[in-house]
């Protein structure tokens, strides 16, 4: 098989993508630890099951939905529930599942902690595009992470990260 070298822009693309990401994932993790004392990630979890129904789901289904380890989830829930942001509780039609659930103390620091993500989302990322630009990288990313979902690119269903027992520390 001949590897496919990426072309000089397609090279430009990728470091310019790859520089983005880190920079806009260290900005919010910035803003995120000085207003509300949490990591990116721990927002992220506190978000999704703010919207999910009553408030909570189950483990399993919050690693798929964040696209992280099953390990990685126990150790930011354990933290969360230490802190009172979210409780587990035992799943009731499946006795080895538990589902975490987000308190109201939970709850209100989201809320305390939301308008400054926001604008830190919006100055860092929206402001810097346009309209047709914010319409492309919708596009761009829906395209990219259905392919990425697709059976045909999905390796076995137990090699997805999100859905192994345990990981290296990330």
């Amino acid at each position: 098989m001949t590897t496919r070298w990426l072309t000089p822009k397609e090279q430009r693309a990728w470091r310019a993508y790859i520089a983005s990401a880190h920079l806009l994932e260290d900005a919010l993790d910035r803003q995120l630890q000085q207003d509300a004392g949490m990591p990116h990630m721990y927002y992220s979890i506190l978000a999704t099951l703010s919207e999910s129904p009553e408030r909570r789901l189950r483990m399993t289904d919050l690693a798929e939905q964040l696209k992280i380890t099953r390990s990685r989830l126990t150790y930011a829930v354990t933290r969360l529930e230490k802190d009172g942001l979210l409780r587990r509780e035992n799943c009731r039609w499946d006795k080895r599942g538990s589902i975490a659930a987000l308190t109201e103390e939970g709850m209100a620091v989201l809320e305390q902690a939301a308008p400054g993500h926001v604008e830190t989302v919006r100055a860092s990322l929206f402001d810097q595009l346009t309209e047709e630009q914010v319409d492309q990288l919708e596009e761009i990313c829906t395209g990219i992470a259905r392919a990425l979902e697709s059976d045909e690119a999905r390796p076995a269903a137990d090699d997805v990260p999100w859905r192994r027992r345990s990981s290296s520390p990330s």
